[in-house]
């Protein structure tokens, strides 16, 4: 009887220490990881074009680059007036299995680098898998928990015909020895209430 309690013991402690880790949520045989209450991610495949959340055109749109040449599609951002909206989506022979991001505020530089100034991919407060791999990934991040000048890295790692490769989205190199890049923007820059912005 004692060794029953101590397995069932044993059992639901096992199942605490699962539950307080980050938080995973399942969706078919996609995987996504999140750090932070204030995000959500959607997926897609095929035509994206009635997958858009918010505008006709995204207020900033920059490309998707892989193995440090393959122009394999674009990471856009736009902004719904609460969410801003990060979207991964790839070419047509490409396609997304896993993606990483990172973002916070530029001046408090809450990208996780390396001492010698490498992104620490591992360490992105949200990712997501794909199996089978998809065309769009699309990441909400609440606006009030960015300043004016914010900065992000969008990683992702694509399948296409030259095989497996590594992907950011085209921006400013990291110190480090590395290719990999992260992107500086403003939020006025999708500000939907400007007069001049006729989105």
């Amino acid at each position: 009887m004692k060794k029953i309690s101590l397995i069932a013991l044993a059992f639901i402690a096992t199942l605490f220490t699962i539950s307080c880790e980050n938080e995973e949520t399942f969706v078919d045989n996609n995987t996504v990881t999140n750090a932070d209450p204030n995000f959500r991610v959607t997926t897609a495949n095929g035509n994206t074009a009635s997958q858009r959340a918010s505008y006709d055109e995204p207020c900033m749109t920059t490309n998707l680059i892989a193995g440090q040449n393959h122009i394999v599609g674009t990471v856009s951002v736009d902004f719904d007036g609460v969410d801003l909206i990060i979207t991964y989506t790839t070419n047509a022979d490409w396609s997304i299995q896993a993606t990483h991001l990172s973002i916070g505020n530029c001046a408090e530089q809450t990208i996780p680098t390396t001492g010698s100034g490498n992104p620490k991919i591992g360490h992105f407060e949200h990712s997501t898998t794909h199996n089978p791999d998809v065309d769009v990934v699309t990441y909400y991040i609440d606006s009030a928990a960015l300043t004016e000048n914010y900065c992000f890295a969008a990683h992702a790692e694509v399948n296409g015909p030259t095989g497996g490769e590594t992907a950011w989205a085209e921006g400013t190199d990291f110190d480090g020895n590395s290719w990999a890049m992260y992107v500086e923007a403003l939020l006025s820059d999708c500000n939907v209430d400007d007069p001049g912005n006729d989105r």
